[in-house]
């Protein structure tokens, strides 16, 4: 064969590998971005819930059921203290935090809530004083009286209450964690436990560094 002919086939082939490729991209069903209805951002990670349904369909015990209710019910507190320190705040760290806390957490109450239609379960219990879940206060106030504290608050005051309420917030939270930790059955629910007994000390410690900084 010649150099010119070999040069002819080669080309061809390569544009044959290249068509195949472009072919199997258009095939492929990327992950659509959606807007989570908690935090108002738009993010790419809502199929990840509908696959999870898939994974975790019937593999869940009445702990699990129980953990995915009132954490969902707990996340939407620390979303929505963190709304309003978004507006609020007078440290743009403080600000910086709160942004991270509801891009977080809104995925995660997109994801339980997943599960929960994936068990035949109910998003919200009847009755959420009736649960066997602590952590649900911070420091014995309720979600309604600390939203009327904070809301009454400006500048460096603002900021030090939501800190301090937020410290309590995500205790709260890691003790609901952990109790699932303890007694939960489902993988993926064990999973994103532990991720927020992780995920919350951290943020725990920068929040107790933002309040002794000067």
């Amino acid at each position: 064969m010649s150099r010119t002919k070999r040069i002819t086939a080669t080309l061809a082939g390569l544009a044959l590998t290249a068509t195949l490729a472009a072919c199997a991209d258009q095939s492929a069903t990327p992950p659509a971005a959606t807007t989570s209805p908690s935090t108002g951002v738009a993010t790419a990670t809502e199929s990840v819930s509908a696959s999870a349904s898939n994974d975790v369909a019937g593999e869940h015990d009445d702990q699990d059921t129980t953990f995915a209710q009132m954490m969902i019910i707990h996340h939407e507190g620390a979303v929505e203290m963190s709304q309003l320190a978004i507006e609020r705040a007078d440290n743009p760290e403080v600000v910086a935090l709160a942004e991270r806390i509801a891009e977080a957490q809104g995925p995660e109450i997109d994801q339980m809530t997943a599960w929960l239609g994936a068990w035949g379960e109910d998003v919200s219990p009847d009755d959420h004083g009736d649960m066997d879940m602590g952590g649900m206060d911070m420091n014995g106030i309720s979600q309604e009286e600390m939203m009327t504290q904070l809301d009454g608050l400006t500048g460096a005051e603002f900021d030090q209450a939501f800190l301090e309420a937020m410290i309590a917030h995500h205790e709260g939270a890691i003790e609901m964690a952990e109790q699932q930790l303890a007694d939960g059955q489902n993988p993926a629910a064990l999973l994103l436990a532990q991720k927020i007994v992780d995920d919350q000390r951290a943020e725990i410690t920068e929040m107790q560094q933002l309040l002794t900084s000067p």
